[in-house]
């Protein structure tokens, strides 16, 4: 004759779940991972739970500012540091000088010695007269020697007034010399210069106070290289460099 077992009650049911978690619990714990358990750097950020990590859980002064990807807002300006060395002097000197022969501008220390002169006529009796020979030059003192220096001319543009009367003065007039505002020539070289090899640079200024070590003459000249007059003279930068 088969018999059957009694079904559990509900009590029985729960009580015997109870006892199976109870005695789970220890084991359960004992496989638990800890960090001795992960190989180093292979935990990486798709690892990491979203705003998971806390700042306690990052150890105090661990971080640096690489770190923030430079999201660090800037912290207020430190008080200032002593003054640095004085900078050499300057490496040059300039001055600007306006078609009538005036220095217009400068840096210091240059002085007119002759603008455009009429010199006093040398020729020999019977001779065409030489007074005009620097007539189309000016003649400068940089209030220095100027044997270890350079020098450095240039015309400057001057729109603003119709040098050759065509009633153009935006550079722009068809035909050859036909823009004398943004054109013309020039030259620059010290008087009474001795080349490094003891040969002469042949340069004569001729007005008696500029032959000297200190001054230096400047040639204007229109585009085809005739003499500038009333009128048509240029103005010009000079720059002496050392």
């Amino acid at each position: 004759m088969k018999r059957s077992l009694p079904r559990p009650s509900a009590s029985m049911v729960v009580s015997s779940f109870a006892l199976l978690v109870a005695m789970s619990g220890t084991s359960y714990a004992a496989m638990q991972i800890s960090g001795s358990d992960i190989v180093d750097g292979t935990v990486t950020t798709k690892d990491v739970r979203d705003d998971s990590l806390r700042g306690k859980d990052i150890r105090d002064g661990s971080l640096r500012a690489k770190d923030f990807g430079g999201q660090l807002p800037a912290g207020p300006e430190g008080p200032q540091g002593p003054a640095g060395p004085a900078g050499e002097d300057g490496v040059g000197r300039w001055l600007l000088v306006g078609a009538n022969g005036e220095i217009l501008a400068q840096s210091g220390g240059f002085t007119m010695v002759a603008a455009y002169p009429t010199l006093p006529n040398t020729a020999p009796d019977g001779q065409p007269s030489n007074a005009l020979r620097a007539n189309g030059n000016v003649y400068i003192n940089a209030g220095e020697d100027l044997s270890d220096n350079g020098i450095v001319a240039s015309i400057v543009l001057q729109n603003t007034v119709d040098q050759d009367g065509n009633m153009n003065t935006n550079g722009r007039a068809p035909g050859p010399d036909a823009n004398a505002e943004f054109s013309g020539e020039i030259s620059v070289s010290r008087c009474n210069f001795m080349g490094n090899t003891g040969v002469p640079i042949p340069t004569n200024c001729a007005p008696a106070d500029a032959q000297n070590a200190n001054s230096f003459v400047v040639s204007p000249r229109l585009s085809d290289g005739s003499v500038t007059t009333d009128g048509n003279r240029k103005a010009f930068y000079v720059i002496v460099t050392g």
